[in-house]
């Protein structure tokens, strides 16, 4: 089944250093942008994170330091990829949890503060778990009757992401081929940042999801605990979390 777009939907896989967003940094980001007519047109580039790669994350992507040390940085690419996704809906494997809060995290050091919250954010892990809970090399089997090669590769499990969403939609009839439902069903969380720290309850307040205020109004630790938000600012969290944070202190603290 062909995909039913309004706008370009970009599949897009990262390799990184490791899965802290904060401290680790891209290696290789793959795009396979999906025109609304079905046209395809994929890229794929490594980058130098200006970081050690450890071993651990070579042995699942196989990218070393001599592989990049030639290769553009992330800043010195970002403007023209921003370029390349420019009015299109995004798309990855466990990407709503990982891809997008890295990516983000990325432009914000290459100082473009890009709003992904506006786009249409489709992914398919998240819908295979909720339909057969498995992972990308069983999905790409079962969906494809196909084995996954090269499977960590950002050009093959972006390739793969990308027949499975399409074989998904040929399986299950009460799926619709259409992206603003895909997106809802992409998220299991109602995160206010990307990396889950802050989330909306059922009243639409934001509500910190982890530590000892977990479960607590933002607004209302903000204003019980005076060192709460420095520790945030100064704190080892991604930069969308610090972003978020500051944009409620300054939205509630004239109301202190």
């Amino acid at each position: 089944m062909q995909l039913n777009l309004t706008n370009p939907l970009v599949f897009f896989d990262l390799e990184t250093t490791g899965i802290n967003i904060a401290k680790d940094r891209i290696v290789e980001i793959s795009l396979l942008k999906i025109m609304p007519d079905g046209t395809e047109d994929s890229k794929t580039r490594r980058i130098n994170p200006q970081m050690h790669i450890p071993e651990q994350a070579t042995a699942i992507h196989g990218i070393t330091d001599d592989d990049v040390k030639d290769c553009p940085t992330f800043k010195m690419i970002s403007k023209s990829l921003v370029q390349c996704i420019e009015g299109c809906d995004l798309a990855g494997f466990n990407s709503n949890k990982f891809d997008i809060p890295m990516l983000a995290e990325e432009f914000m050091r290459a100082d473009l503060d890009i709003d992904l919250n506006n786009r249409r954010l489709i992914d398919v892990q998240t819908i295979f778990h909720k339909m057969e809970q498995r992972t990308l090399i069983a999905a790409y089997k079962f969906y494809c009757g196909k084995d996954l090669e090269n499977a960590h590769q950002a050009e093959s499990d972006t390739r793969a992401t990308y027949e499975v969403l399409k074989a998904q939609l040929d399986r299950y009839p009460e799926l619709v081929n259409d992206i603003n439902e895909l997106s809802k069903l992409s998220f299991s969380t109602n995160n206010v940042d990307f990396a889950g720290r802050i989330v909306y309850n059922e009243k639409g307040e934001e509500v910190v999801n982890f530590g000892r205020y977990k479960g607590e109004l933002v607004k209302t630790v903000l204003k019980n605990d005076g060192s709460y938000y420095t520790w945030i600012i100064q704190g080892d969290f991604p930069l969308n979390t610090k972003q978020k944070f500051t944009e409620i202190y300054k939205r509630v603290k004239n109301e202190w």
